[in-house]
């Protein structure tokens, strides 16, 4: 130990005599390490949410192979008053559509205008658009297309609303390799198509939705998250220092770490090639939360060590020598927690995990360099101490002290109401209400919702066994039933599927009877009658998005209106009972993109699972290590377990729905609130050994570093705190949940932790 302290104190010297040398060194490698930010690449695409193996994505992908990819994008045309079959609301519908043919990437346009409509003349089909030029129709035609629109199942729901008030244009893109740029110029083509749209007709109003869209608000909200929230905490992290601090030297010195430790933390993700997308983009402000942590414990010591009469450069040298060791095991800690992220089913939270890693590492090592250089060159004073603060955690460990059995026994029992919470908790994700209302994609998709139709989608490829099969009148029939046990679920709003497109041929081919409108009942008949409407088809109305090439397999797309991740999951496991009594050949759990949200939270803790637990144990382990006590090392545990429990407990009573960022809190928070535990428990220990008793060594701890860790917990606490004026779900959900566990975790280490050390650690000092 003797020669371990000797290194250490040739170390401080050696930083403190050649301090402009270390302020000169630490800027070049800062500078250097900087200049990787130009390469650093922001993705707007939602599908790195997921891994490459992710099954239910997978699957997606089959389908979308299958079929068509599904890059699409949907607009809402509402008149303000009446219905949208008039001659003007026609007309836009009419217009728009004819403009998406013309837009950059777009492969397929849909819309209730265009939408192929069959009629039996004599003996001949007639396929062509519902609509065509509106502005000459008359009132009669104007009738006659409203009531073929709404009793259309292929589109009523879909493209019209049921009540005839909002009309419905679908455009599918096919997107180049990289997508990013593409993402852009259609959305900025979208929205000038729009606003000319509103010029033209200041009678309508339009929403729009779609993956496209969503992508690009993707990048928004990352760009936004960088160029406001990162500002707003810096500047809270300056105030809240100078307050706590009273010093604007020392906030100074601190403030130069907090900017070397983000710039080379972001130069590093530039040359790593690392994507930064909205659920990684609060890097800068994590980083900037935990390096304040790491500095404001030397540079409160160094101003308590120059109150007591001590020089600067010794009060430096004595800070350092005391901090060095716990800032060295709370980093580590704290990197061990933000690894363990590698282990998620979500690639941008690996980037998390291993930029703030990396950044709580730059921010030990320029804690442990630049600051003492700083703060030896800055003309640094102590400011005049108020005794008001050490005062008030002295009383507070008397009052701790002297009623440690009802703290005990009061704490355990409000941590037990708490608990209680966390089975009310439903998983889930949504793509949409990953925004919150300051964005115009969220409004519009709630409109959409509410007025048109649903968002959340189930996905069947429903395989009929052979080439051509999808004409065999027993696989129709299962498909008809199939979908018409979907439209008696309550959950649902709308069903396409093939067998409607066979029954209106049908009926078209029997003089339009209303009695034939069912399923053909021979094979041959039904190929003739799909091949006659496939080949009257106007261009880019084909079958493609509906039937394989092979003509084996048919896509169903069940639509529901404000179903949640668990109503998803639920009614595929009933459809699947459904599918194994009455058509096992089918019997497949759905695809699309809601469903892969829907499974990604419980795939994201199954992942998170084994990791979590690993680097507890490993944490775990560090600190029996350090503490040389089994006992005590495993009691440090309660205070940093405890309060992610107690976060969790409380979001099930108040809120009762959290998403794939459930999945990373644990990992997150273990890593940062165990920093307090460290830092109380050796000013503990060190008493213990100085020969004080486990209640006067409680009472010593208070005294010496309780302002200090309630300094550090109201900067992380508002740092976190800050992540709650994200408009992105993932964000601040993060920073809210961070912030409650931060302030349970303050709680467990003034009131749980000391009374169990004076409960259990009663040997001699």
């Amino acid at each position: 130990m003797v020669t371990a302290m000797t290194h250490l104190d040739r170390y401080i010297a050696g930083i403190l005599h050649r301090r402009w040398l270390v302020v000169v060194l630490a800027t070049l490698g800062m500078l250097v390490m900087t200049s990787g930010a130009r390469f650093i690449t922001v993705s707007n695409d939602y599908r790195i949410l997921f891994s490459e193996d992710n099954p239910q994505l997978l699957a997606f992908d089959a389908l979308e192979n299958t079929y068509s990819a599904s890059n699409t994008a949907l607009i809402a045309i509402a008149p303000r008053e009446g219905s949208v079959f008039t001659r003007e609301t026609l007309g836009a519908v009419e217009e728009l559509t004819e403009a998406a043919w013309r837009m950059p990437y777009s492969a397929r346009v849909d819309s209730l205008t265009n939408y192929s409509h069959s009629e039996a003349f004599g003996d001949d089909l007639v396929v062509a658009p519902l609509v065509d030029d509106a502005q000459s129709k008359s009132d009669e035609e104007l009738a006659r297309i409203e009531e073929v629109a709404l009793s259309a199942p292929q589109i009523a729901g879909r493209l019209v609303a049921h009540d005839g008030r909002v009309a419905g244009l679908a455009i599918n893109f096919v997107l180049p390799e990289n997508p990013d740029q593409a993402v852009f110029e259609i959305t900025d083509y979208l929205n000038s198509l729009l606003e000319q749209a509103r010029v033209n007709h200041p009678d309508i109003d339009y929403y729009m939705t779609g993956t496209v869209v969503i992508n690009r608000a993707f990048a928004d909200v990352t760009q936004d998250e960088l160029e406001t929230l990162v500002p707003i905490v810096f500047l809270l992290i300056i105030g809240l220092t100078v307050i706590l601090l009273r010093s604007v030297l020392g906030t100074v010195a601190i403030v130069a770490i907090l900017l070397f430790a983000i710039n080379t933390t972001m130069g590093f993700a530039g040359w790593g090639g690392l994507v930064i997308s909205p659920t990684n983009s609060g890097v800068p402000i994590i980083v900037m939360v935990i390096a304040i942590a790491d500095s404001i414990h030397v540079v409160t010591s160094v101003l308590l060590g120059m109150r007591r009469g001590l020089d600067r450069n010794a009060a430096i040298a004595e800070s350092i020598r005391i901090n060095t060791y716990p800032v060295f095991l709370t980093s580590v800690t704290t990197a061990i927690g933000f690894l363990s992220l590698n282990a998620s089913d979500s690639p941008p939270f690996h980037v998390l995990g291993n930029l703030v890693a990396f950044g709580v590492f730059c921010a030990f090592v320029y804690t442990m360099t630049l600051l003492p250089a700083l703060l030896s060159i800055l003309p640094l004073r102590a400011p005049r101490v108020r005794s008001e603060g050490t005062a008030f955690f002295d009383r507070f460990a008397d009052f701790v002290i002297a009623r440690r059995t009802f703290v005990l026994w009061s704490l355990t029992v409000v941590v037990v109401i708490l608990i209680t919470g966390i089975p009310r908790i439903e998983l889930g994700d949504n793509l949409t209400k990953f925004f919150d209302e300051r964005y115009k994609v969220r409004r519009d998709a709630d409109y959409i919702v509410e007025n048109l139709t649903g968002i959340e989608k189930l996905e069947y490829s429903l395989n009929a066994g052979s080439e051509s099969g999808i004409t065999d009148p027993d696989s129709l029939r299962k498909v008809e039933a199939f979908a018409e046990w979907y439209r008696r679920q309550p959950e649902v709003t709308h069903v396409q599927a093939f067998s409607d497109i066979m029954k209106r041929l049908n009926k078209n081919m029997h003089g339009d009877d209303p009695a034939f409108y069912r399923l053909p009942e021979s094979q041959n008949l039904a190929a003739q009658y799909l091949l006659l409407y496939e080949l009257s088809l106007p261009f880019g109305s084909d079958l493609n998005d509906r039937i394989d090439i092979a003509k084996s397999a048919t896509r169903m797309t069940v639509v529901l209106k404000n179903a949640t991740s668990r109503d998803l999951r639920e009614l595929d496991k009933r459809a699947q009972v459904w599918l194994r009594a009455n058509a096992p050949a089918f019997a497949h759990e759905a695809s699309g993109l809601s469903v892969v949200m829907a499974h990604v939270s419980e795939r994201n803790i199954d992942s998170m699972l084994g990791s979590t637990i690993f680097a507890m144990a490993l944490i775990s382990f560090i600190l029996i290590w350090v503490f040389k006590s089994i006992r005590i090392g495993l009691l440090s545990l309660l205070p940093n377990f405890i309060p992610a429990l107690m976060t969790f407990g409380l979001w099930g009573h108040l809120v009762g729905h959290m998403g794939m960022v459930s999945s990373v809190v644990v990992a997150v928070v273990f890593g940062i609130v165990v920093d307090d535990t460290i830092h109380f428990l050796s000013k503990y220990l060190k008493a213990r050994r100085e020969g004080l008793t486990a209640p006067e060594a409680v009472r010593s701890v208070f005294h010496t570093v309780g302002h200090a860790l309630w300094t550090t917990t109201a900067v992380l606490s508002a740092g976190f705190l800050v992540f709650t004026a994200s408009g992105f779900e993932l964000s601040w959900v993060l920073g809210l949940l961070v912030t409650i566990t931060i302030i349970f975790a303050l709680a467990a280490d003034f009131l749980l932790l000391p009374t169990l050390l004076i409960a259990i650690d009663r040997r001699n000092p």
